[in-house]
């Protein structure tokens, strides 16, 4: 049940459950703020919210707001008032001591707030804005599974014989097991325009399209949560044989690349800087695969848990292109981030609309034969 705390005939807060109360420990000592807890703007004013929390403070008055900057204090509110929103705040788990236990301490505010709000809980539950929820039907246009091609003369690539491949391929015990992350590219025998294409065609092109009440899906080689595949894969060359250096859009549809800068570009020489040293590689990589997210492919459709499903959807894919690299005796590796302004830079695309979220790097192996060649 809703609290609603006044003094001298103005309402200070409002305490709103969001699931059952919980025990909450007693801080000994001096306390703050929380740092997992927020002020943040809401709809119907400013609320202290917090992950693990079962409750929401919503502040009516500013020096209630001031007095979560300085518990000790009584921040002008009467002493009775201010004793009480104490009280409250160490119910709702947001008063803390000042020590933190490690369990506290190995979580950033950031990453706890993602954890609890992309997960089933206190604040999320099928029908009431978490899940697929097409929160956005009705008001506005869905984005198309096909983003607006850059302009310039598109690259045709090979398209590899998938009936030969699935003879002579090996297994899949096999690229599992013989998996690695090779960072050193032999740069005497560059990958080649022809295997690239093979790796983006075997795991990243549209192989479906269709349209179901006006939202366009579609299927690719690894899968993706509700067919959205909001993924985009741009490989930026350094040296590729059969190709020109430079960023590329991968058309996943008609399975070609699509230039985007050219390879003296600041922001494409920024992106293959950070992929060297982020992976303490000894020269930069032959290719740069910059994974990229069109947001409103998911976000359309789901609420709480849409950035989320993106990040899953980068690691499958990584993977892929680990089995698939391996497989054509390549040298992969992926990244654990990326220069999100580098991207956007490069693109020009609204970064709200597309952004970065993934990185692979991959090359020719040096001239040894594959481990189940030996």
């Amino acid at each position: 049940m809703r609290k609603v705390v006044s003094a001298a005939g103005r309402d200070l807060y409002t305490v709103t459950p969001v699931g059952p109360p919980a025990e909450m420990t007693v801080p000994e000592g001096d306390v703050e703020l929380s740092r997992f807890a927020v002020l943040r703007n809401g709809s119907d004013g400013l609320v202290l919210e917090m992950p693990g929390s079962w409750c929401d403070v919503h502040v009516h008055d500013p020096a209630v707001a001031a007095l979560l900057a300085d518990p000790a204090g009584d921040a002008g509110l009467p002493a009775e008032a201010a004793a009480a929103l104490r009280a409250d705040l160490v119910a709702a788990g947001m008063l803390v001591a000042k020590e933190e236990s490690f369990e506290e301490r190995q979580w950033a505010a950031h990453e706890l707030w993602f954890h609890e709000r992309s997960r089933l809980g206190n604040r999320g539950w099928f029908g009431a804005h978490f899940g697929g929820t097409f929160w956005a039907r009705g008001t506005y246009e869905p984005p198309p599974a096909r983003p607006a091609p850059y302009p310039g003369e598109a690259v045709p690539l090979d398209r590899p014989d998938l009936g030969e491949l699935r003879r002579a391929d090996p297994t899949l015990t096999t690229v599992l097991e013989d998996r690695e992350s090779v960072r050193d590219h032999d740069d005497d025998h560059p990958i080649t325009a022809g295997q690239l294409g093979e790796l983006l065609y075997r795991c990243a092109r549209v192989r479906l399209l269709r349209d179901i009440e006006g939202f366009e899906y579609s299927s690719k080689p690894y899968p993706g949560g509700g067919s959205a595949y909001e993924l985009e894969v741009y490989p930026v060359v350094r040296l590729a044989d059969g190709l020109e250096p430079g960023m590329y859009h991968y058309d996943a549809h008609d399975h070609a690349l699509r230039p985007v800068r050219d390879a003296a570009h600041p922001s494409v020489r920024r992106m293959l800087k950070v992929a060297t040293e982020s992976s303490v590689a000894k020269s930069p990589p032959q290719v740069l695969l910059v994974i990229s997210a069109r947001a409103g492919r998911i976000l359309w459709k789901y609420e709480a848990m849409g950035y989320a499903l993106m990040l899953k959807h980068v690691g499958v894919l990584q993977q892929t292109m680990y089995a698939v690299a391996t497989a054509m005796n390549l040298a992969p590796c992926a990244l654990g981030s990326g220069d999100d302004l580098a991207f956007t830079a490069a693109t020009g695309r609204d970064r709200l609309a597309e952004c970065a979220v993934g990185e692979f790097m991959v090359g020719s192996r040096r001239k040894e034969p594959a481990p189940w060649q030996l």
